[in-house]
């Protein structure tokens, strides 16, 4: 097999799954399908947890709780965007063994390169914000400690997370598919309880429809927490040196099997955000509390409505979601900067720095929760400046090569980024103009 990869300097763990996909791409007889497919699971489910963190909470909850299952189709919508979108970005990774970063510095002038940096360690930031402050709410959901203490339990705790890189990449993948299905499984438990009217919510999943600019906003903040630009960069890092292959008839089954992995994950995310804004409408807005708007007000309604239970589950997801996805923010961060700049700093000062504003965010006393709502817009605005150049550089066969996007895959991915710019210019329309 052409892989010039040398398993002997990688982790245990790391060899092992290196080793399986070699077979797996050899298509030898003796390897079983489930087996096959294994070694290939785990850059998307990385990927993945920024499509279920606590802004999602945010977002799910509030356009739930006001709107019932009026924007489910939105969510429908955003993660089949998402499906689009990671599965071009691990393509690149794959075909070309560079990062969307890393394209960008070498093929876009330096104002330019500058200036995509500046924006996307802002965005890094505003992630950051959501995802640190959903884990303080964890915390202080599950355990009771004021919300500061959680803020300090969560950069303590994914500095211990973060430890687990020098291990290699599969304890890390291992441990955030586990958070992933912690969410999972609390939001089945959830939807088990609340009872939704499943003809409703098939519905709405299927027909477009909004009702006046705060769903739009609400719409907005959807997609901006469900298609995360700091993930588009994040994902084609994971696959860029993960199983390396050249062939193109070995590539083309690498990125099957990578496509797989991002149905799998994404799909569950999917499902996931789905089952968090049903619960919001089934439990709340059916009962007529259409404003709970704040996921600590969730928290305390759910324990009347539907019992004990379901507040301690609902707050181990938000904790799960949150230090997962806290994790994976500070990793992208990382690759944006040695991406765009070639520079790296330690992950320990990345992950200090990024603390800083959410811990004001909550010593000051902001609501955390319109906090990550507006957060999540704030990261729709910037996905552009994410799918615009991933979808140039994917349908250039000089860069691609064999894995270079067909027509109708570039035209598809075009329309995604499309319909996020018309969204946001729409909101911008009957915020400041439209009335």
């Amino acid at each position: 097999m052409d892989d010039p990869q040398d398993v002997s300097t990688l982790s245990p763990g790391d060899s092992n799954t290196v080793a399986a996909a070699r077979d797996a791409l050899s298509d030898q007889k003796r390897v079983t399908p489930i087996r096959r497919l294994l070694p290939f699971l785990g850059p998307a489910f990385i990927a993945s947890v920024a499509y279920i963190d606590p802004g999602n909470f945010a977002t799910n909850i509030q356009s739930g709780s006001q709107f019932g299952y009026l924007l489910v189709w939105v969510i429908v919508a955003s993660n089949l965007m998402a499906m689009v979108i990671q599965s071009l970005s691990a393509k690149l990774g794959i075909a070309t063994g560079s990062n969307l970063a890393e394209h960008c510095r070498r093929r876009f002038p330096r104002p330019v390169v500058y200036g995509m940096w500046v924006l996307m360690e802002f965005m890094a930031i505003a992630t950051d914000l959501a995802e640190f402050i959903g884990a303080s709410l964890g915390f202080e959901l599950v355990f009771g400690v004021p919300l500061i203490i959680g803020g300090i339990l969560t950069g303590i705790t994914t500095f211990f997370i973060l430890a687990l890189e020098r291990y290699g990449f599969r304890r890390l993948e291992a441990l955030i598919t586990a958070f992933v299905a912690v969410i999972a499984v609390s939001y089945l438990v959830e939807t088990i309880l609340d009872r939704p009217e499943w003809k409703s919510v098939l519905f709405h999943a299927v027909v477009p429809q909004f009702s006046g600019t705060e769903s739009i906003l609400l719409a907005t903040g959807i997609v901006g927490a469900t298609v995360m630009p700091h993930v588009v960069f994040l994902h084609s890092a994971l696959t860029q040196g993960r199983i390396v292959v050249r062939d193109a008839k070995r590539l083309k089954r690498l990125f099957r099997f990578e496509l797989v992995d991002v149905v799998v994950a994404m799909g569950i995310a999917g499902l996931v955000n789905a089952a968090m804004l049903v619960m919001a409408a089934s439990t709340f807005h059916t009962h007529g509390f259409t404003q709970i708007a704040t996921i600590p007000d969730a928290s305390k309604t759910l324990e009347p409505l539907l019992g004990p239970a379901a507040k301690v589950i609902f707050g181990i997801s938000l904790l799960a979601s949150g230090l997962s996805s806290s994790t994976v923010g500070t990793s992208a961060g990382q690759v944006i900067m040695q991406g765009f700049i070639q520079r790296r700093i330690s992950v320990w000062i990345r992950r200090l720095v990024t603390m800083v504003p959410s811990l004001v965010v909550i010593a000051v006393g902001l609501d955390p929760t319109r906090t990550l709502v507006i957060s999540q817009v704030v990261l729709s605005f910037a996905l552009p400046f994410a799918i615009v150049p991933l979808v140039i550089f994917t349908s250039r066969k000089e860069i691609m090569g064999t894995l270079v996007n067909k027509k109708t895959t570039t035209l598809l991915a075009s329309v995604v980024a499309l319909l996020i710019l018309g969204l946001n210019v729409y909101l911008l329309y009957q915020t400041f103009g439209g009335g």
